[in-house]
């Protein structure tokens, strides 16, 4: 049995060490160290052995599981990095070395100048709402007041979606203010939300304008609501923003969808407020100011189509009041950043990023 032993011992090695894949060791791994293998048929002969025998015959069997397993794991490895040394021949890579350290991600300055917004105005108590980027021409137009004929209901201004439907043609939203009426047929007064998101116009790419860019949308209903209350309320927005050393100043202008309106400016970043004397600045084209966010007292007609949505009359203007107003992210990330360039947003120079980040 001693003999039996030495040769079943020596005959896995020498398979063991000739084993040309994985699978191969495994057929050999339970051909010698199986339940059924011939070494487990010579370990219940123990019994017949003399009692002075059987010591040392159980000793010589482990010894010998022992070895085999043994090479079976080096012969493993020996395979495995002979698969490794393949791979970095065949595909130029070397997959064993350690990985190069990738450098962390910092949050991109127009997601920081957002939240920055957003924070000022939750430390006032309002809510976010969000909405869809594609939108209908009913919300995005009509239900805020928008005539048939206003020019922003071109295809030369708005990307429209083919196929085109005549009745109400699905669009990629030109401002944040359909929210006002999503926002109005699933709440009831009082409230205060914001509104970030991504709004699209046809517009060419140059220091102030992009096709792609950011707004930040305000809106505010309850009773007796007045032009004070928006005027106050971003004045505060805009120190706690800017500080108390920019120019701000509120002039008329018009919306469909607010009556009054204003447009609220900041001295320009870029010539520090002196546009007139220094006509060449690109940013403010000479105005020495850089308007910033429209805003007004909600049409009446808005708060109507409002009703049409609902179907009740929680919103009628003659019991309720209330504002909104529309900043661009892109405009102020330029003012708080002293950036000349809105292009410098998306080009995407990590150097660029990364100085702003820091």
């Amino acid at each position: 049995m001693f003999d039996r032993l030495s040769s079943l011992s020596e005959s896995a090695l020498a398979k063991i060490s000739s084993a040309k894949t994985s699978e191969e060791l495994e057929s050999l791994r339970i051909s010698y160290l199986g339940k059924k293998s011939e070494l487990k048929a010579l370990l219940k002969k123990l019994g017949v052995l003399p009692a002075e025998e059987k010591p040392r015959f159980g000793a010589a069997v482990n010894d010998a599981v022992k070895k085999i397993e043994s090479r079976l794991l080096m012969r493993r490895q020996e395979l495995l990095s002979s698969a490794a040394s393949v791979k970095k021949i065949i595909g130029g890579v070397d997959y064993t070395r350690p990985g190069f350290i990738q450098k962390p991600g910092l949050p991109h300055p127009l997601i920081s100048t957002i939240e920055k917004i957003q924070k000022i105005f939750l430390r006032l108590g309002y809510g976010i709402a969000e909405g869809p980027d594609i939108e209908d021409d009913q919300h995005n137009f009509s239900d805020l007041n928008f005539p048939t004929d206003h020019p922003a209901r071109d295809a030369q201004d708005t990307f429209f979606i083919e196929p085109i439907h005549a009745d109400n043609p699905l669009l990629l939203r030109t401002h944040t203010s359909p929210l006002q009426i999503r926002v109005m047929s699933c709440l009831n007064p009082p409230f205060a939300v914001i509104v970030p998101g991504r709004t699209y116009r046809s517009d060419a790419p140059d220091a102030t304008h992009s096709p792609i860019f950011h707004q930040v949308e305000g809106l505010v209903v309850d009773e007796n609501i007045t032009m004070s209350d928006l005027k106050g309320t971003l004045s505060f927005f805009a120190k706690e923003l800017f500080g108390p050393d920019f120019k701000i100043r509120f002039r008329p202008s018009f919306f469909p969808f607010t009556e009054p309106s204003a447009e609220v400016d900041v001295s320009c970043v870029s010539c520090s407020g002196k546009g007139k004397i220094s006509s060449d600045c690109r940013v403010c084209k000479g105005t020495g100011w850089l308007e910033i966010l429209g805003a007004g007292m909600v049409d009446p007609n808005v708060f109507e189509s409002a009703c049409r949505r609902r179907g009740d009359r929680v919103y009628d203007p003659e019991k309720v009041s209330g504002f909104a107003f529309g900043m661009g992210v892109e405009r102020i990330a330029m003012l708080t950043h002293n950036i000349d360039d809105m292009r410098n947003f998306f080009e995407n120079d990590s150097r660029f990023l990364e100085m702003l980040a820091s």
